[in-house]
């Protein structure tokens, strides 16, 4: 059977390289980079290939891609294999949401909690690649993640001048970006900052929902048509520094942050009709923020100590992260007809606090030629404190509230053995986790508890290098997750027509998935196919039922998930100044209950399709249309309709080295509004919504950034560092 695998791979690598002149220059081993060379008026040119396969990793040359002057890294992860974004802005690592975000391989809190929002804001001009690690080793594994995206910033090289680079960008529906980044050495110490801030309006923000819910039971219908927006200013920074001690020393250290305050208010009317329609009650509501913010910071300091022997290393790291969230809500009901209940208003309090310590100690040996061995321990300390409050407006002004902390401590080891020889490479890995959680009750109105977690996590992978530019390999990955306060905090939050709490006893979720990926890369044309099944039998779902015409809705381990998928993607570039890509991602997902007897089975295609085209005058034209067919798993009970996206740039560069980059882009020009909706069609609510936002419909935006001073490298990192991946559900809800 792998023998016949291999001929089949082979079989299209051979008709690819039919269509590809020979390239004897090896991707793995060379850095891709354009470069021009007169030899007595002979020009040799080379195309600068932008994807770069290796062991355990696809790269993305960020840099090598024209769009990158005036794009943000958002619009870059379109481009880059095994990643997706969805209609809002969801992203996606090789077909789903267990993965997390490195920054020059470091674990990044900020980015992790906050991806849809701060990387729109930053820049892709201050990125070198994007890296899709779609194997991670044992060292990663058990932290929950099947994928990891690293947006590597730096280079680990010396630097010597100072360079920085200015940006800003203005849309249609008044959203406003603004950065600056600045590197520069200062004697033995490279240091670097990174700051950007985007003011969002009204106008950009405002969004309208319309949504039936069908209670089952009852069949009674209600219905809602509302009218929100959420303008605010967010601000994010992140500074680097390194020092290097000698030449087998070196000191890194990180701090960055990540704040947003937002204005959010909004409205509508609510209305409930029985199974003929006739109407039994209506009310008007109106809800707004007075005081929603969130802050987000993480620091981190590495110490590297390189032996003798070449490439022995040992590393120490401390990480710490830290999260605050407060939100105030006031809601008002007025126009209130047979209002079912006693209050006409209520206010809503909740503060969020996260906490985290991490140590880590990782080590690695080469054995003997072809070997090499890691090993490493990691210790977490991770608290979780929430405080929630609801005052009703009634009679007597009723006040409820609910206090929970939450402990994690997990103890951990792992061990990586990699070997490789001629064409064949292999690793294989094993890692141990002790995790002690408790929960405990301030206000004393739920008894305390506390559990103790073990789990054993393996990994293993083989590749088999067909040639200098087809590879086929076989993957077996474990991984981990546990819930985040959002879904342990116990306390009940309260509406007239819904009730949500969390699950204060949830446990770990464990995942498991095989895949067998070919790659073909070469001068004018980058495949990949990406075989994969993946099954999980305890994953964390949600519990939706009805009592009445009330929702409620928690959360339990009790979701078997199953998933095939197909990745591809496709690079073409017929001229050098021509190119085409293609990412795709085919996937059928099953999710089951068995407690409660449903099934839910879809099927979708998600794409993206760009094409670039360089013009006289050194003007670029490039276009894209990405969206999804079929439908898509929202959760057990509910699935996404088909949408899409398209848009057109054209983009010109100035000045000497093309330092004044200047873009203009226009999104959905032939369509106003574009929608999203989702269909809820089985369980005791069924439900169907419609949602327009301003984001995803007609806007044109300008962008400028202008390059100065002279840059040769930059921050030096640590090979190894602290991620902490294991998280489902932290404070910040969604990527």
């Amino acid at each position: 059977m792998t023998k016949f695998l291999i001929s089949v791979f082979a079989l299209l690598g051979l008709v690819c390289n039919a269509q590809t002149p020979v390239d004897s220059t090896n991707v793995e081993d060379a850095d891709t980079a354009t470069w021009n060379i007169m030899l007595d008026g002979v020009t040799v040119k080379a195309q600068q290939q932008l994807i770069k396969q290796e062991v355990d990793r696809i790269a993305y040359d960020v840099q090598a891609d024209q769009d990158s002057k005036t794009n943000n890294v958002m619009d870059m992860l379109r481009k880059v294999p095994m990643v997706m974004v969805d209609g809002e802005d969801n992203i996606l690592v090789k077909g789903n949401q267990s993965y997390k975000i490195y920054k020059n391989g470091h674990y990044d809190p900020m980015l992790s909690k906050n991806a849809k929002n701060v990387l729109k804001a930053m820049p892709a001009s201050a990125v070198k690649r994007i890296e899709v690690i779609t194997d991670p080793g044992a060292r990663e594994d058990a932290e929950g993640v099947n994928a990891i995206l690293n947006i590597v910033m730096m280079d680990n090289k010396r630097m010597d001048g100072v360079t920085g680079t200015l940006r800003v960008s203005h849309q249609s529906t008044n959203y406003t970006s603004l950065g600056a980044y600045l590197a520069a050495q200062l004697g033995k110490a490279i240091v670097s900052v990174d700051y950007g801030y985007s003011n969002m309006s009204k106008k950009s923000t405002t969004n309208t929902l319309h949504k039936e819910r069908t209670y089952v039971a009852t069949s009674n219908k209600e219905i809602s048509d509302n009218e929100g927006s959420n303008p605010g200013n967010i601000h994010f920074a992140d500074i680097n520094a390194s020092y290097d001690i000698d030449s087998l020393n070196l000191l890194s250290a990180s701090f960055g942050g990540y704040f947003y305050k937002m204005d959010v208010q909004g409205g509508g009317l609510r209305t409930m009709l029985d199974a003929a329609d006739n109407e039994l009650y209506h009310y008007y509501e109106r809800y707004w923020m007075p005081s929603y913010s969130h802050h987000s910071w993480n620091g981190r300091m590495d110490y590297e100590h390189k032996m003798r022997r070449a490439g022995e290393r040992f590393t120490l790291s401390y990480m710490l992260a830290l999260t605050r969230q407060h939100t105030e809500q006031e809601t008002n009901y007025t126009d209130m007809v047979n209002f079912p209940f006693s209050y006409d208003g209520c206010l809503l309090n909740v503060r969020e606090r996260f906490t985290e310590h991490t140590f880590q100690f990782d080590y690695v040996r080469p054995l003997w030629e072809g070997h090499r061995l890691e090993v490493g321990t990691k210790y977490i300390d991770r608290r979780n404190n929430s405080e929630n409050s609801q005052r009703f407006y009634d009679d007597v002004f009723t006040t409820t509230s609910d206090a929970f902390d939450h402990t994690m401590q997990i103890a951990a080891a792992y061990a990586d053995y990699m070997w490789s020889r001629d064409k064949w490479s292999a690793r294989a890995g094993l890692r141990y986790e002790h995790s002690y959680m408790k929960g405990h009750y301030p206000d004393g109105k739920s008894t305390d508890f506390a559990k103790h977690l073990n789990d054993w996590v393996p990994q293993a992978s083989v590749k088999y290098q067909i040639d200098d530019r087809q590879s086929l390999k076989l993957v077996y990955t474990t991984s981990i997750n546990r819930p985040g306060i959002m879904y342990l905090n116990p306390a009940v939050s309260t509406y007239p027509s819904s009730v949500q709490f969390g699950n204060a006893r949830l446990g770990s979720t464990r995942c498991q998935s095989i895949g067998l990926p070919y790659m073909y890369v070469g001068q004018h044309l980058t495949l990949q196919i990406f075989p994969q099944y993946r099954w999980t039998n305890n994953a964390l779902g949600d519990i939706v039922y009805a009592e009445g015409d009330i929702r409620y809705h928690t959360w339990d381990n009790v979701l078997h998930q199953r998933r095939w998928q197909v990745e591809g993607y496709i690079q073409w570039k017929p001229f050098d100044n021509t190119t085409f890509i293609a990412n795709l991602n085919f996937s059928n997902n099953c999710y089951e209950s068995r407690e409660q007897q449903l099934k839910q089975r879809c099927n979708s295609l998600f794409y993206y399709l760009y094409a670039a085209q360089t013009l006289p005058w050194k003007l670029q034209l490039s276009g894209y249309i990405f969206g999804q067919v079929g439908h898509s798993s929202v959760d057990l009970y509910s699935y996404s309709e088909p949408w899409n996206r398209y848009a057109f740039t054209l983009q010109r560069s100035f000045l000497s080295e093309d330092r004044l980059t200047v873009s203009l882009l226009a999104c959905a020009p032939f369509h106003k509004d574009m929608n999203y909706k989702t269909r809820t069609t089985q369980g005791e609510v069924l439900c169907r919504e419609d949602i327009v936002n301003a984001q995803n419909g007609r806007y044109f935006k300008l962008s400028v950034s202008f390059r100065f001073g002279k840059l040769n490298s930059s921050v030096k990192k640590t090979d190894t560092t602290i991620q902490n991946d294991d998280l489902q559900g932290g404070i910040t809800r969604g990527k």
